[in-house]
């Protein structure tokens, strides 16, 4: 009797694996200043987050409005990376519980996948400086396919890096695009409530979960074996 693929757990990042918020904001804040513009807190840009650098940015200078209207998008979206990327662990850090469940995972033999709408580089900087690189088979990022989330294909192609199939993998994100992706990929959808994620964004999730402790006991329910 030929064995089942292996079960997979794909992760989303900001919010649901790492509190980034903090490094996200500074670095909201240093762009603000070049251009001459107040700063902003970690309250105004936490519904920002999960879109991608681009619609963060971009949201960041329809947030100041008329002063920001002058500048260059493109050239600001530039700007933040090149300033993000080497401070993104500055002040960041994996949520409370996060080194114990990907952990619980392995031990328990489940393949592990990042699938994030952050650059793939600083995606993996960020793994490899806060050292959980390790547990994972594969990472998906916002350019890595031609698509990116909610489009389900970016989570099919992050699940295929990863050597798994759709019907044995679960995806963990605390954003309504974690959610659209999964439920286009008829993969099931845990959202992670402990994220940045307005509860509403929990609609057409297979479960809630209230911590990420929660996610090696959610995740056996959902795949016995």
């Amino acid at each position: 009797m030929p064995s089942l693929p292996p079960r997979l757990a794909v992760f989303d990042m900001d919010g649901t694996l790492i509190d980034s918020l903090p490094d996200l904001t500074a670095c909201a804040c240093r762009l603000l200043r070049h251009y001459g513009l107040p700063p902003v807190t970690p309250d105004t840009v936490r519904p920002m987050v999960g879109d991608g650098v681009g619609m963060l940015v971009r949201r960041l200078l329809a947030h100041a409005g008329e002063p920001a209207r002058s500048i260059d998008a493109d050239e600001a979206v530039s700007r933040y990376m090149a300033d993000y990327t080497p401070h993104s662990t500055d002040l960041s850090h994996p949520f409370t519980g996060t080194r114990a469940t990907l952990a619980s995972l392995k031990g328990a033999g489940w393949k592990l996948a990042v699938c994030t709408n952050k650059p793939v580089a600083a995606a993996r900087h960020i793994l490899q400086v806060m050292e959980l690189d390790q547990w994972f088979d594969a990472v998906g990022g916002g350019d890595s396919f031609a698509v990116r989330k909610p489009d389900p294909r970016h989570l099919l192609g992050t699940i295929e890096m990863a050597g798994g199939v759709p019907d044995r993998a679960i995806m963990v994100g605390d954003h309504h695009n974690d959610i659209a992706a999964a439920m286009g990929a008829h993969v099931r959808g845990i959202f992670a409530r402990w994220g940045y994620g307005a509860p509403d964004m929990e609609a057409g999730a297979t479960v809630g979960a209230d911590s990420i402790s929660e996610i090696p006991h959610i995740a056996r329910e959902l795949i016995p074996d």
